[in-house]
């Protein structure tokens, strides 16, 4: 199974995928671009839902990144949700 494959079942987080694929889940981040210009040759898209601050609830909404933020820019609070991936 490869990740375009999960992604198009369902929605997963990097976590879940690295754990069912089988590899770092830094790796997975690394995949993300090439699959979304992968989906948008054919008329897809990979779908984000936003990361968010745990303590403030601040949404990443225009972050184009794959990668976590590493801190909440208005709380500066480390904890932030994961974000989940899947193919429209």
């Amino acid at each position: 199974m490869n990740i375009l494959t999960l992604l198009e079942k369902r929605r997963h987080t990097a976590l879940e995928i690295s754990r069912l694929i089988g590899i770092k889940e830094k790796e997975v981040y690394q995949h993300l671009p090439h699959i979304e210009k992968s989906v948008k040759g054919r008329g897809r898209r990979l779908n984000m839902t936003p990361y968010y601050c745990i303590s403030c609830g601040f949404k990443f909404k225009d972050r184009k990144r794959f990668y976590p933020p590493g801190r909440c820019p208005l709380c500066r609070e480390e904890r932030i949700s994961e974000a989940f991936f899947g193919i429209m």
